[in-house]
């Protein structure tokens, strides 16, 4: 049997769900049967995976609130990125040099940092306890059709080094379609 010489580069807390911003559900489940059936089916049809770094679990840990946009929007956390993307880079070109194809790059659907056509945005910020209006603040949160940052970087380097990935938002809702997607380069 011939091997597809296909991969896929997913954002790390597809796989890795423990990655996220704690969830306060006690019933929420760690790994939904949706997450498994897409693993499975690219398992299936024998696509590698490359697994994006976190920037945000390598930028701010396992303990950060949750975050809009705007407050990731800055050159230190820009740099984690780059930083954080360039092995990943160097082996998109590797594979590319031995006759594989990326079939995509897949983003989180509305995360300020992975999101693809989906990012949350708001005037989130300062100190909770002092906020004379944190109901008002909240309220500015919303999601918006945007990149994230961890995204928009990437996207800068494609196309500084010509490269022309798919990239397309994980979404439980649009599993079907993602996977129909998929199925079109195969």
């Amino acid at each position: 049997m011939t091997k597809t010489k296909k991969v896929i580069i997913l954002s790390h807390c597809i796989l890795n769900e423990y990655s996220k911003v704690k969830k306060w559900d006690k019933d929420e489940k760690i790994t939904e049967l949706n997450t498994m059936d897409f693993l499975k089916f690219l398992l299936d049809n024998e696509i590698g995976i490359i697994q994006l770094p976190c920037p945000e679990l390598k930028g701010y840990g396992l303990k950060r609130w949750g975050q809009v946009k705007e407050q990731y929007d800055h050159p230190h956390y820009r740099k984690i990125c780059r930083d954080l993307f360039e092995p990943v880079l160097e082996q998109i070109l590797e594979y590319q040099s031995n006759g594989f194809e990326i079939v995509s790059l897949m983003g989180i659907y509305g995360s300020p940092t992975c999101g693809i056509s989906r990012t949350c945005s708001g005037n989130w910020g300062g100190e909770i306890g002092s906020n004379p209006d944190i109901q008002g603040t909240i309220n500015t949160i919303s999601s918006i059709e945007d990149s994230g940052i961890f995204m928009e970087e990437i996207y800068k380097i494609f196309e500084n080094h010509n490269l022309d990935i798919p990239m397309i938002d994980f979404h439980k809702e649009n599993l079907v379609s993602i996977i129909d997607q998929i199925k079109k380069s195969l």
